[in-house]
């Protein structure tokens, strides 16, 4: 099993920042943020995304108790899972976005895959 990256953060202030940043994931739609943490973000997403396409009340506690604001659960459960019912997996995408200037460090841009295609329907209208 492979190892949960500790992003140099004690496992209380590790918890609390991915429960943040799913909460802000899934308000929003995209994100950007180091490349390390949008890789655990991603694997926690990912996790509530399936967790919504349950669709009982087992599964909306469960989202609860991670997740920071009952109006995301409800978006969660109402509009984004649905979305993704027929897809097994892989509702997001991280895209590299170049360095940040200060430390140096990979910045990378985690959105739902769907919301590429929302983006380029606008475009070519």
């Amino acid at each position: 099993m492979p190892a949960v990256r500790k992003l140099g953060k004690p496992t209380d202030q590790r918890l609390a920042m991915m429960r943040g940043m799913v909460t802000l994931l899934l308000e929003k739609g995209r994100l950007e943020t180091t490349l390390t943490r949008a890789k655990e973000l991603k694997r926690a997403a990912e996790k509530m995304i399936t967790v919504g396409k349950k669709n009982t009340l087992a599964a909306k506690r469960e989202a609860m108790a991670f997740i920071t604001k009952e109006d995301v659960v409800k978006k969660l459960f109402d509009e984004i899972a649905p979305k993704y019912q027929e897809r097994n997996g892989g509702y997001t995408r991280i895209v590299r976005t170049g360095r940040r200037k200060g430390d140096n460090a990979d910045m990378a841009l985690i959105e739902f895959v769907d919301k590429i295609n929302e983006v380029s329907e606008e475009a070519k209208s």
